[in-house]
């Protein structure tokens, strides 16, 4: 058999063992997400796992980079990664995605023992994050800048488009008019 055929009867499989699983999530044909663990369980994680034109003889592409994953530490993503990697190796040349997923549900405590909520040092990077752009301008603030009135500025809009820049072609006229009076003197 083909490797597109062996994929298709692997998406045919999947798709009746998990129907009516939420935590199973099919992104496309070749590309399907699982949660392990319930929601709103610290240790859940979520496994991306998405097929190459070649699997099952080539191995598929896992990713835990989803923002579900995002308490997770890197390490201990790595880690669990490093596992499921191991399960491909054993696995190489049959239908595994079902497998792959199972093995993670069969092993979640194992796979999370280390695992760390990092929220908190996430929040915190994230505000630091926000406060530094904010507090740069401020200081720019300080060069005074030109004030424009209401009028000035409904102008000014009108004549540029959403992101304040001039649309193409704003100054043809002017272009037009100062051709017309030089080509007019030529013609004397």
């Amino acid at each position: 058999m083909s490797a597109n055929e062996d994929q298709e009867m692997e998406l045919e499989a999947l798709r009746s063992i998990y129907e009516g699983d939420e935590s199973f999530r099919e992104l496309s044909p070749v590309s399907f997400q699982y949660r392990i663990g319930e929601n709103g369980d610290p240790k859940a994680f979520l496994i991306e796992i998405s097929w190459t034109e070649t699997y099952p003889q080539t191995p598929p592409i896992i990713s835990m980079n989803a923002f579900f994953n995002n308490t997770i530490s890197s390490a201990v993503k790595q880690s669990i990664l490093a596992k499921l990697q191991e399960a491909v190796e054993v696995n190489l040349g049959t239908a595994m995605t079902y497998t792959l997923f199972e093995y993670a549900k069969d092993n979640k405590e194992q796979l999370m023992e280390n695992h760390r909520p990092v929220c908190s040092a996430t929040s915190i990077s994230n505000i630091i994050s926000v406060e530094t752009p904010n507090t740069a301008p401020s200081s720019k603030k300080k060069d005074k800048k030109e004030q424009l009135s209401k009028a000035q500025k409904r102008k000014l809009a009108d004549k540029t488009d959403h992101k304040g820049e001039l649309p193409r072609g704003w100054n043809w006229v002017d272009v037009v008019k100062h051709l017309s009076k030089t080509g007019s003197k030529d013609d004397e």
